[in-house]
């Protein structure tokens, strides 16, 4: 570097850590056994719902974010035996989020903070992210998570069997490019505003092949080559208003059609859909079975936050008054009210998924 450049390189930039490469870390927390089948099983059933060879609806459950692994484990313990229960009707995955968008600022995720304490250790959430991913796929439930860092996949994507492309990416072009190589069926999600376009034109631009710069597994900066992604569909999740009604969703089918995509459409029950509150996600979950009885052939999923307790709470200053099990960030259903609202879903649905079928 130039002695004139110093004055104009990094002028705000504080400092950096090396991260290990990502064989490093998957070499550390290898994917192997149980979890190596339950994760290939995820991607084939997953993929077998958008297909349509599998008549079951895509159910992704769990914490808004995951703060706390112990929780996250327990969670994940509780909801394993219910995913077996209601397989003939649910395929149940674990929502796994590590990263929060932020509007403006907040805490950004476990893999950004994993301390909740502004320290921002990168490299310990990482490892404490990979080493919970294991374990829960250990236990047989396949994960979904949301890709938004562009290169964390490479020390986790291995072990997802769903990922969603959130509201505030989904415009993104370097998020679509991502999309169009990951392995895993992909979800995209309206916009913050509600418009469906921004998904339908996110499905198209994955579907197709690209080329974009990422880190190789040794850490070495790369062109990466893609021939797109095939399992990509919509999550609705509303915007400045619900879109999970019967004709918000017949319009979503009109819109893939006419762009000559797959009439597949997951229903996000919280966001927008509940209108920020956690209660009425039972209700759109009611109107997604409602929907199903009338005939609908293309809603393919449903999302749900949910966590041990219900609601949410603030970071407090001293985080030993973290209550346990509750979100700190969007609020959630409890697990028992989750539990529940499932077994109900799973009853109501039944009939017309073997109607479907057929």
């Amino acid at each position: 570097m130039g002695k004139g450049t110093k004055a104009i390189y990094n002028l705000h930039i504080t400092g950096h850590e090396l991260l290990p490469p990502p064989d490093d870390v998957k070499a550390e927390f290898n994917l192997e056994g149980n979890a190596l089948k339950t994760v290939k099983e995820g991607h084939r059933a997953v993929k077998g719902v958008l297909d349509r060879s599998e008549s079951r609806l895509i159910v992704v459950v769990g914490p808004c974010s995951i703060h706390n692994p112990e929780e996250a484990l327990e969670y994940a313990r509780r909801l394993k035996p219910l995913a077996d229960e209601l397989s003939n009707e649910l395929l149940i995955l674990m929502r796994v989020y590590f990263e929060k968008p932020r509007t403006s600022v907040g805490w950004e995720g476990l893999i950004y903070d994993p301390y909740l304490d502004g320290s921002h250790r990168i490299d310990h959430g990482i490892r404490i992210g990979r080493k919970l991913m294991l374990d829960i796929a250990e236990i047989g439930l396949p994960i979904a998570i949301e890709a938004l860092d562009l290169i964390s996949p490479q020390y986790l994507q291995d072990l997802v069997s769903w990922t969603a492309i959130g509201a505030r990416t989904t415009e993104s072009p370097t998020h679509r490019k991502l999309a169009s190589g990951i392995s895993s069926a992909i979800g995209f999600k309206n916009n913050v505003d509600g418009d469906v376009m921004v998904a339908i034109n996110a499905i198209r631009s994955a579907s197709a092949n690209h080329s974009f710069i990422s880190v190789t597994g040794e850490g070495r900066v790369a062109v990466f080559r893609t021939e797109g992604n095939p399992h990509c569909h919509v999550i609705l999740r509303g915007g400045k208003s619900p879109n999970f009604d019967a004709e918000s969703v017949a319009r979503c089918e009109g819109e893939l059609r006419k762009a000559g995509h797959d009439e597949n459409i997951m229903i996000d029950c919280s966001h927008g859909n509940s209108q920020k509150n956690h209660e009425k996600q039972i209700e759109v979950l009611n109107s997604v079975a409602d929907q199903l009885a009338a005939g609908n052939q293309s809603i393919v999923g449903v999302m749900l936050e949910s966590n041990l307790e219900e609601g949410n709470q603030p970071i407090p200053d001293d985080l030993e008054e973290i209550r346990p099990g509750v979100s700190i960030t969007d609020a959630c259903i409890s697990w028992e009210t989750t539990e529940a609202v499932l077994r109900d879903f799973a009853d109501k649905v039944r009939e017309s998924l073997q109607s479907r079928s057929a």
